[in-house]
């Protein structure tokens, strides 16, 4: 793991594509801005594991039972 020390208004360069920038930071909290093409997926990582263990429950119950489809509609959002 590379860790490296930012200030406010500060970027790090991730290839040639992907920029990532310090936009505020507060008490504990810091926000930043990711910049990179849109065939790169960006995702939380509290995000990116509900969707996998949801994903291994749906391959649990497709072998015990049918699936309710209706619970797995997703929104796009352009």
């Amino acid at each position: 793991m590379l860790i490296l020390t930012r200030k406010l208004n500060e970027e790090i360069k991730i290839g040639s594509g992907i920029t990532v920038k310090i936009i505020s930071i507060s008490d504990n909290t810091v926000k930043i801005g990711i910049d990179a093409p849109q065939n790169i997926q960006i995702v939380r990582t509290e995000l990116y594991d509900k969707v996998k263990e949801s994903s291994v429950n749906a391959t649990k119950s497709i072998k015990e039972k049918p699936a309710d489809l209706s619970k797995l509609k997703i929104k796009k959002i352009d």
